[in-house]
């Protein structure tokens, strides 16, 4: 008789302490590269974005908005946000605070076939996404001490309760909203807060709202690049799986999102007569924006079809109805977030109640959830269940704007009381270098100072605490 040898496993398919049986690699890895993806769309993304769609003043204060609030997110979210936003039930809306950097949640198994540690991570990259997006509302004028008290103000109380209320155990996520990626959690929260924030704010000064010429349209596309491409991550891994879902939201998000762009630079042809290339970022923009909540869970000529209604319905929102709005004229939204982002997010929203196809929302969400695309429960002749997904859809809509409304409205008015939340009129004029003491694309010797004062624009006064020179 033949002797049988011992089989011996790949050490990679080994059960062991360090890759205990429940791990599987593959999915780790690539939520591990997707959370890394929405990071980059952060910084650098909008940092290099930021900096050069403003006016040359203004590119050190919008880049380094964005590069705080990716720093302190990320803190507050392993202190206590993770655990608002994903742990037990506090109320409908919250969870319990709670860290999330005990060696024994970070090295358990998550929600998926990955440790705590990974989707701890990739959730934060989510978090503080929102924030930096919402402060494209704000550029170009509030004093950066009034921001530093806004951003973990705002992550705790505002994008806790919409991210537990659609993804965790609260009362939305119960009644079966289906927000793939982040339609609602991220863009329409982060597009109606920076509208509510820029309200409270106050707008530039008049001559920089009717001359904000960017500084570098070049920077400007290459941030607009790493947010295209690190959307591969942003929609690819909200199924938390390198399955067949994450593949399919890969290729709708890039559908929808060329769809888009190339409607928008349409409409701008023939409008305007001219192909301009902000407004071809405007409509990259909307396309990703309004796929995300339905990413994996449409089929492509679908997604291509948001991406002809992302292109227009927002472009004509931004280019008609606000022009003709006074109190829309009257709240100075820097970047159009209301529009890219609520009005995009909101329209993905419904448009996943609607197109959404229902194989695909069980692959997704299981046979124990009651999903239906309007469309498909019409064609079935069980249009009942369509309108009951797309009411839902429409509630936590509402649901999403309200909370974002009032709580963005307390934050502000609470720092009011302890800091100017907009910069003093003299310091608008200068801009990056009464803010911070620096500016961009600073060449050595050119308008040098003998002695540099750092100054701290806040409210009560702080002197200079400092100083340095330049030989």
């Amino acid at each position: 008789m033949s002797q049988v040898l011992p089989v011996t496993l790949p050490t990679s398919l080994t059960i062991t302490e360090n890759r205990p049986d429940w791990l599987n690699s593959g999915d780790n890895a690539w939520q591990l590269i997707a959370a890394s993806l929405v990071g980059y769309q952060s910084v650098p993304g909008l940092i290099i974005l930021y900096s050069g769609i403003v006016k040359k003043k203004w590119a050190v204060n919008s880049a380094f908005m964005a590069l705080y609030a990716f720093a302190v997110v990320l803190l507050c979210w392993v202190l206590f946000c993770h655990c608002m936003a994903f742990d037990e039930q506090l109320l409908p809306i919250i969870g319990f605070p709670g860290s999330s950097l005990g060696s024994s949640f970070l090295e358990s198994k998550s929600i998926a076939l990955f440790p705590n540690a990974t989707y701890t991570f990739f959730q934060f990259a989510f978090a503080a996404i929102t924030v930096v997006l919402l402060a494209g509302s704000l550029l170009g004028r509030m004093n950066f001490y009034a921001w530093m008290l806004f951003v973990p103000l705002w992550v705790s109380l505002s994008y806790t309760v919409g991210a537990f209320s659609i993804w965790g155990q609260g009362f939305l996520y119960k009644w079966g909203l289906v927000d793939f990626a982040g339609g609602y959690v991220i863009h329409l929260s982060s597009g109606v807060a920076g509208f509510t924030a820029a309200y409270w704010v106050g707008p530039r000064l008049s001559h920089d709202r009717q001359q904000f010429p960017p500084n570098n349209i070049i920077h400007m596309l290459g941030g607009a690049g790493f947010l295209w491409l690190g959307w591969s991550g942003f929609n690819g891994g909200a199924s938390s799986s390198a399955d067949l879902i994450a593949s399919l939201a890969v290729l709708n998000t890039h559908l929808c999102t060329a769809t888009s762009l190339s409607i928008w630079l349409s409409l701008d042809m023939i409008v305007y007569k001219k192909s301009s290339v902000i407004g071809a970022v405007q409509g990259m923009m909307t396309g990703l924006v309004c796929i995300t909540p339905a990413a994996g869970l449409v089929e492509p000529w679908a997604a291509m079809l948001m991406g002809v209604l992302s292109g227009s319905l927002p472009w004509y929102t931004m280019m008609v109805i606000h022009k003709k709005s006074s109190f829309l004229q009257k709240v100075d939204d820097t970047l159009g977030v209301l529009h890219t982002h609520a009005v995009a997010g909101l329209l993905g929203g419904i448009l996943g109640g609607i197109l959404a196809h229902p194989r695909l929302m069980r692959l997704q969400y299981g046979y124990h959830k009651n999903h239906h695309g309007l469309l498909y429960s019409f064609l079935q002749g069980n249009a009942g269940k369509g309108l009951h997904q797309l009411g839902i859809q429409i509630l936590g809509a509402i649901f999403v704007t309200v909370w974002n409304l009032v709580v963005t409205s307390v934050i502000c008015v609470l720092i009011r009381q302890v800091v100017q939340l907009r910069m003093k009129e003299e310091d608008l004029m200068v801009g990056d270098d009464a803010a911070h003491g620096e500016e961009a694309y600073a060449i050595w010797g050119d308008g040098e100072k003998s002695i540099v004062y750092v100054r701290r624009a806040v409210t009560p006064k702080l002197p200079a605490f400092f100083r340095f020179e330049l030989f």
